[in-house]
């Protein structure tokens, strides 16, 4: 069985300029790099950048990254003096930042767990939601 997320690996156009910004911008740290990629990590997360022709998606699809409630808005203006790109505005529980990278990757930016998610469908329910008998 599976025992949970191994690794996420991101098509990059310019490996030095994707390693700014993860690194330098969003604060992961850097482990190797090579020719045409790098491994970095954020807390648990492992991270691989990769050289190659970059083709995100345009529907919701994004990954998302936790940051304290403290730290948020701090974060923000860091974000936005840095002229990051936002592809959507906050619609959910708790702050949320939604940024592009620079190879239009989308991301989020959150404050909040999916206890928090739940707890405010438990006050706020989806159109036809339906618990499961494990939650």
């Amino acid at each position: 069985m599976l025992t949970g997320l191994n690794h996420i690996t991101l098509a990059v156009n310019d490996l030095e300029e994707s390693l700014a910004f993860y690194v330098s911008l969003l604060g992961f740290t850097p482990h190797v790099q090579w020719t045409r990629g790098a491994y970095l990590s954020l807390g648990n997360l492992w991270l691989c950048l990769l050289a190659d022709e970059s083709k995100p998606s345009d529907d919701q699809s994004h990954i998302a990254f936790s940051i304290s409630a403290k730290r948020y808005s701090d974060f923000v203006s860091r974000i936005e003096n840095a002229g990051v790109i936002q592809w959507r505005t906050n619609r959910s529980e708790g702050d949320s930042l939604y940024i592009l990278d620079p190879n239009g990757h989308k991301l989020e930016i959150h404050v909040g767990n999916l206890v928090t998610r739940l707890q405010h469908l438990r006050e706020n329910p989806y159109e036809g939601l339906e618990w499961s008998q494990k939650t």
